[in-house]
């Protein structure tokens, strides 16, 4: 009896196969995920990223001489530099989309080990703060990820967590919403908890995923008018959208892809064929 009952609760804890790649685990584990899934995720790469925010880019040309996009050379983003490890795509949005919406709340230790990686070595920082839920999401989920993975970010380099932001409105979703929309659209949301100080302090916004960076930027932006001296933010992964890069003149093979182009950059209409990637990612 005894032996069929601790059976059975190995069965309920460590479920017999990968929930990724549908492979039997070899091996108990709390992470119901096998070990070469976890491995298999790699950095991201592009050949052209903004030196400030991190976006790829499919060529140089959005880009000036010290490597900033039209966005962070305006100002527009608030934030002082991004970490990002992956793009959000396969195995490692499989991983966000557990962590997040299936509550597989312990793949927080290895998608915070994702984040130290991007992390620069050298970089300092003074606090962690974790990209706040609205109360009413947060209670629909039961918990914030942006705050378990900044715990578990603690844990790796003993920086203190301290959630001093709040979402001070719900925000509509942002899937399906141009740049300049999900910008209107999360402006004014966040604001600093009373009682929390972050005058002349170096801060690190953790989150899980970023798209346009527009949440980010919003959140930064507050912890700026709070008297923060430096804000970075570090996700898992961000959103390939290398189809927002305009093709420099020697690309310019057809007059009407480059018109689609620019108009998919403009009004946020579906990205055409023939620059970036070929499907498109829906931001969640």
């Amino acid at each position: 009896m005894g032996a069929k009952l601790l059976s059975d609760c190995l069965s309920l804890l460590f479920p017999d196969d990968c929930r990724t790649c549908g492979k039997a685990l070899q091996e108990f584990s709390r992470i119901p995920v096998c070990r070469a899934c976890l491995d298999s995720v790699r950095p991201f790469e592009a050949d052209y990223f903004c030196s400030i925010c991190r976006t790829p880019f499919a060529n140089a040309y959005p880009l000036d001489g010290e490597g900033r996009c039209p966005l962070c050379r305006r100002g527009t983003n608030r934030f002082d530099a991004v970490y990002c490890y992956g793009a959000y795509d396969g195995i490692l949005r499989d991983l966000i989309h557990l962590f997040k919406y299936g509550r597989v709340k312990t793949l927080a230790k290895p998608l915070a080990a994702y984040l130290l990686q991007a992390l620069p070595a050298r970089e300092r920082f003074d606090v962690l703060t974790p990209a706040p839920l609205h109360w009413r999401r947060r209670l629909w989920r039961g918990f914030n990820q942006a705050a378990l993975l900044a715990k578990e970010l603690s844990r790796k380099t003993s920086l203190p967590v301290e959630e001093g932001l709040v979402r001070v409105r719900p925000r509509p979703p942002q899937a399906g919403l141009s740049n300049a929309e999900r910008r209107r659209n999360v402006a004014g949301v966040f604001a600093v908890r009373e009682g929390c100080d972050f005058r002349n302090r170096r801060v690190l916004l953790v989150d899980d995923v970023i798209t346009t960076g527009a949440t980010a930027a919003a959140a930064a932006a507050a912890l700026k008018s709070a008297g923060a001296s430096h804000v970075a933010v570090v996700a898992v992964a961000r959103a390939d959208r290398r189809w927002f890069a305009f093709p420099g003149p020697a690309q310019v093979r057809d007059p009407d892809l480059f018109r689609g182009n620019f108009e998919y950059a403009v009004r946020g209409s579906n990205a055409p064929t023939g620059f970036g990637p070929e499907r498109q990612l829906r931001a969640d």
